[in-house]
């Protein structure tokens, strides 16, 4: 996966109706270790990672490059959002379409918080890249990231197996922007 090309990076903070968008800060490093270590965040994601290991290998600002949104909930992360090239998919339908991903810290989940931020993190991509198309791959026993991926609009392409598990391969379809 790589960044979005020539994107200016980072944007002004995306206000949502109970969200903030926004590039990560010394301040989110603790939120990004908890959200790495959690076995309930990577139970569909290969499992988390040990403490031990992301206290010492964490930068001391994590997650600074371009399309990675630290998702802000009253000045505190409670997720991420993240854009990127899928230049090398396992799928070719993929390959080289912009991959929508995302991360919830187990306490915002059933909040509707990961629809909110990764709306306004797609309002976004259609505003700085008008056209383009998002990818959205998860296991199929992610039942809650399907449902998530349909209200944002994405369609199945594909089922796949992968990882060790069946995946869902889905596309949004490029929005246009509307005639003026």
């Amino acid at each position: 996966m790589t960044d979005l090309g020539p994107v200016p990076w980072p944007p002004a903070p995306i206000r949502t109706d109970r969200l903030v968008l926004r590039a990560s800060g010394a301040g989110d490093r603790e939120a990004f270790i908890e959200l790495m270590a959690s076995p309930e965040v990577h139970t569909y994601l290969g499992g988390p990672r040990p403490r031990e290991e992301l206290e010492r290998e964490m930068p001391e600002v994590p997650g600074r490059r371009p399309g990675s949104f630290v998702v802000d909930l009253d000045g505190v992360m409670i997720g991420l959002v993240l854009l990127r090239r899928a230049t090398e998919h396992r799928r070719p339908a993929a390959a080289g379409k912009v991959d929508l991903g995302y991360l919830f810290l187990p306490r915002a989940w059933g909040f509707g918080y990961a629809a909110e931020a990764c709306t306004a993190a797609l309002d976004w991509l259609d505003g700085v890249l008008p056209g383009e198309p998002v990818v959205l791959t998860t296991q199929t026993a992610n039942v809650r990231s399907i449902r998530l991926a349909a209200k944002l609009g994405f369609a199945e392409l594909e089922r796949f197996r992968a990882w060790d598990a069946e995946q869902w391969l889905g596309m949004r379809s490029a929005v246009t922007p509307a005639a003026s």
